[in-house]
């Protein structure tokens, strides 16, 4: 049951990780936004991210992983039902802004309530539980393009239902009880003196620039380049999504053999030559086979690395947690204003802006071989 729980709340943090960049041609034409405002909106998201991931460490070691996703669900909720009413760009701005700080609360008390499940399989269950990240960012461009006709306000009322789901199964899970350690100075200084603690938070800032950019702005970039509205979304959804879905099912024999920080080196080569190809891809069916390659590529990296995260701080997981991954919500906030003002207000441009990712990657692959000489 804490592993459903688990899976329930990444599910539908998922379906809103993916929503930004479904809904916003959308909300683009209605409310004539431009690439910069687009850029704006999903920093607000990203802020959103990294105040409440940050934050929520503490009590999540002190109090539980319980309180922690009822209130992150809880916020999630009431960021949904306020968007279709919403009335322009800086209503937008503000419940994206809440709509993240939901989120950050729920992926950092999932994964960390995943990570004391299995302290043997630590990676491996992950891995599994983030396959819920994978079928909800998957979900919901599927939904948008083939059931709900592009209708976002529909969408919304559809993710609200299904996060009311969610919030309601963790109240009824019965989940580990937690000895309170003190406050959040306490917990974090033997942390903050690691140096591995850095380089996986500088690891997570790059990776998450990496993937949300593909989240947001494919979409656009196919569209930009003749391919059609509803094929772009297919291609995020049945793409991409897809294969994070199924790169989290694939590496599960792999981390039997190896060391979870050597799939994460392997995978950032991979993401380096993935996304360059797909970002020079023109057709359709091109594009949507190594956006699959992109999003396979991808797919170990946040769970595997937040196993690292959780064997190397077992006693105090949910703060590291926190801080790796309010660095990772950070990247986010950098790559897609980075992105938005390279970009500019021309969506011809937007490749070119894009090339953002497979640099992130090719520095990943940096720090990856630095994290493996100071964990030897």
């Amino acid at each position: 049951m804490i592993i459903f729980a688990a899976v329930i709340a990444i599910f539908v943090y998922g379906m809103t990780g993916s929503m930004l960049g479904t809904i916003l041609p959308e909300l683009s034409k209605r409310f004539d936004l431009t690439p910069r405002q687009n850029g704006t909106i999903a920093l607000a998201q990203a802020l959103g991210l990294m105040l409440a991931s940050l934050s929520v460490g503490p009590l999540l070691d002190n109090l539980g992983d319980k309180p922690g996703l009822i209130l992150g669900l809880a916020l999630m909720t009431a960021a949904l039902l306020a968007l279709p009413r919403v009335r322009g760009f800086h209503g937008i701005v503000c419940l994206l802004f809440l709509l993240g700080s939901g989120g950050g609360i729920v992926t950092t008390g999932a994964d960390a309530l995943a990570s004391v499940s299995s302290l043997v399989h630590r990676a491996t269950v992950l891995n599994l539980v983030n396959m819920g990240f994978g079928l909800g960012a998957l979900a919901t461009p599927f939904l948008a393009a083939n059931l709900l006709r592009r209708n976002w306000v529909r969408l919304c009322y559809l993710i609200v239902a299904l996060t009311v789901v969610a919030l309601a199964v963790q109240a009824a899970t019965r989940m580990p009880p937690v000895a309170p350690a003190g406050g959040f100075l306490t917990q974090a200084e033997p942390a903050m003196a690691s140096p591995l603690l850095w380089l996986l938070s500088l690891f997570m800032f790059l990776y998450i620039g990496c993937e949300v950019g593909v989240w947001n702005w494919l979409v656009r970039h196919l569209i930009a380049q003749g391919v059609p509205e509803n094929s772009a979304l297919n291609i995020l959804s049945l793409g991409f999504a897809l294969g994070l879905l199924s790169g989290r099912i694939g590496v599960v024999p792999v981390l039997a053999h190896a060391a979870p920080a050597k799939v994460t080196l392997g995978a950032s080569i991979c993401i380096v030559i993935a996304t360059l190809l797909m970002l020079r891809a023109r057709g359709k069916w091109t594009a949507a086979a190594l956006v699959f390659a992109s999003g396979l590529s991808m797919a170990p990296v946040f769970p595997t690395t937040l196993a690292i995260v959780g064997g190397a701080f077992p006693r105090i997981t949910g703060t590291a947690m926190g801080i790796v991954i309010t660095f990772g919500w950070a990247g986010l906030a950098v790559s897609s204003r980075v992105i938005g003002s390279i970009a500019g207000g021309d969506p011809a441009r937007l490749r070119k802006a894009l090339l953002v990712i497979p640099a992130s990657a090719a520095l990943m692959v940096g720090l990856n071989l630095a994290m493996l000489a100071v964990m030897k």
